[in-house]
């Protein structure tokens, strides 16, 4: 299933990370790791952030998707479904209409 993983990051550890030249050397690792579908680096309220697709097989995976960034910056993490308009075509949006008048 394709997921938005939505990553807050703050500050701490970050900066400290920047100042010693290795926040590329772990974001990198990270995302290997993970291998998006895309990745997207964005601010978000004011602190850094990143939106990833990602594809979930099962909700075991989870935690290997987001502790990476729990761990190397204390980032908050959020996962939301997401759907292509194929997806969305596939979802039967016609009998639920008629279903739920």
């Amino acid at each position: 299933m394709r997921m938005l993983l939505n990553v807050r990051i703050p500050h701490e550890p970050f900066n400290t990370l920047v100042r010693a030249g290795t926040v590329g050397d772990v974001i990198a690792r990270i995302l290997e790791e993970t291998k998006p579908e895309a990745a997207y680096f964005t601010e978000q309220n004011g602190t850094r952030g990143a939106v990833l697709v990602i594809h979930l097989d099962d909700a075991s995976d989870i935690p290997a998707l987001a502790e990476p960034w729990f761990l190397k910056f204390n980032a908050d993490c959020e996962l939301r479904v997401a759907m292509l308009p194929q997806d969305l075509m596939k979802a039967g949006l016609e009998n639920l209409g008629s279903k739920w008048k």
